[in-house]
Formats: C-alpha cells, structure tokens, sequence
C-alpha cells in the first residue's frame, strides 16, 4: 500500500522529457561514490566507469543517473567525494554543460532533495591550490522521478531510484542512515555486508520487485529503476520492469540503453585479452527489443 502511493506521488510530480526514434538515453544506478576510503565501493571500477562515459559522451547519449550516484550517508560532505572522483565529475560537468545529465536521487543521496544542499555542494567548488572558486554543476536540478513521453505513440516510461515505500530506506531513512554512518560503513572495509539491505536480503528484494510489478500492472507503464543491484530486463511473458544493476558489481558495471525506439541491458566489463592486457569492453546481455513492444496500455 505504501509502495503504490510512494509511486504514485512520485510518477504525478516527474519531471517530463520527450522522446523518439533519433534518441539516445542510457540509464545507470548505484554508483554510491565515496570518499575513497577503504568503505568506498565505487573506486574499484571507477576507471571502468570512466571509459564507458567517454563512449556514451561521443555517441551523444543522455546520460540518467537513477540515484544513489554519491554515497551521502556515509559521507555528508560531498567535497571528499568530488577530490576522490574529481575526473567522473568532469566528465558528468560535460554531460551536463551540453544538457544531457539527467539526476535522480535515491535513499544515499536523498540531501539531494534540498535545493540549499544542492545550491552549496554542486554549484560551485573551491580550488584548494589555485585558492579559487569554480562553477561546478551550476543550475542543477535532481530529482525524484522521470516520465519519458514517446513523441509520436504517447507511451509514457516511468524513471525511479526505487526506494519509493521501502520502510527502512523511505520512511525511516534518517536512522537506517545513521546505522550505515557509524556501523556498517566499517563492516564494508571487511566485506560485510548489510543484511537487512535489499542488496543482500533475497525477500526483501523480491518484495520490492513485486509491489513495483503491482504498481506498472495497475498503471499499465514500463517502469525502469535501480536500488535493489540486481539487473533486469524482462522475459516475454512479464510485466516490463526493468532494473539498471548497480555500478559496484566486481570488475563490472551495467546499464541500460535506450536508442532508435530500442532497449537493451549492457554491462561493461575488464577483461584480458589473448596478448595479456587488460580491457574495458561493452556486452549485451538482453536485448535489443523495440520500446513499444513494452507498451502495455489497453
């Protein structure tokens, strides 16, 4: 019950965007960029990430970061994040300097849901060495939901982190927070992971996946989110939920992609080649299949 009037509230308020078969989107989740401290899971595949931005940027795709890009919990101060990853968010400054950066928050980064937050962390950020102050990402707007509107059929995809009526990381996620602060941020140094997460709790996740399925079979929209890590890409007989995975997969990131009115889950991956190097390369995992096939309306 909760979950629906969570969807609910969020699809009425999403910002809006159009869309056709000349465009180009790519969806990506769960990043939770830190510090750089031992607790920090981004930085093993930061590199990955780099090289999979650099091909979206020249293929001028949208980029749709779908929450959880920063990991605020465990770090409010979003300055040690930007001097750990200062290269991703040069690289997320050109995306959105040419207006294709799309930001949504989750449950990590939900301080993005304040403008004075926003206003003081991502407008602007000091040089310690030159001792100057630099435009960063000034004029962004995060936010909580994206509707993606064909321009030509009117078939409508909903865009959400996913937290949406999870009680521990929604309602109560001031103090889910604090125990991910002060405890759990130290057990990730040592690979322990949280159980009561929907990243490790296998009935939690299927909760989630089935209240959001309740949601698109009720509304009759293809939905896509992220939160829970574990990609998908629906199978013929399903409803089209569509989840992004997450971008701490060991060695892999994965995201999905939309392009000439076609959807396909991909993962980026570092793999040895027959000579020994070590590469950055791009698979399909499903795909491609035309949007409309997802359109569900009656």
């Amino acid at each position: 019950m909760f979950t629906q009037k969570r969807l609910d509230e969020a699809f009425e308020n999403a910002r809006v965007e159009y869309f056709d078969n000349t465009s180009k989107f790519v969806f990506m989740s769960d990043h939770h960029r830190g510090d750089g401290s031992h607790s920090d899971e981004f930085t093993k595949n930061q590199n990955l990430f780099m090289f999979a931005m650099d091909h979206y940027y020249k293929n001028d795709f949208v980029y749709v970061e779908v929450g959880d890009g920063d990991e605020l919990w465990e770090q409010r101060k979003f300055k040690y994040i930007k001097n750990a990853h200062y290269d991703v968010f040069e690289t997320l400054k050109k995306f959105f300097y040419h207006d294709r950066l799309i930001m949504l928050y989750g449950n990590h980064n939900i301080y993005l849901k304040d403008p004075e937050y926003v206003e003081k962390n991502y407008t602007s950020y000091y040089n310690e060495y030159r001792e100057q102050k630099f435009d960063f990402l000034k004029g962004l707007e995060p936010v909580e939901s994206l509707v993606l509107k064909h321009r030509k059929t009117g078939q409508e995809i909903f865009v959400v982190h996913g937290h949406q009526g999870d009680l521990a990381n929604d309602y109560l996620w001031y103090p889910t927070m604090l125990s991910v602060k002060y405890f759990w941020r130290f057990m990730h140094s040592f690979g322990i992971k949280n159980p009561a997460s929907p990243t490790k709790n296998v009935y939690k996740r299927h909760k989630i996946e089935r209240n959001f399925n309740k949601w698109i079979l009720k509304n009759r929209k293809m939905l896509i989110c992220g939160h829970t890590h574990r990609f998908k890409f629906p199978r013929t007989d399903e409803l089209p939920y569509f989840n992004t995975g997450s971008c701490i997969y060991p060695t892999s990131i994965t995201a999905i992609e939309i392009e000439e009115d076609r959807v396909q889950i991909v993962t980026w991956k570092m793999r040895v080649n027959q000579e020994g190097i070590l590469q950055a390369r791009r698979e399909v995992i499903r795909g491609s299949e035309l949007v409309g096939k997802y359109d569900i309306r009656e």
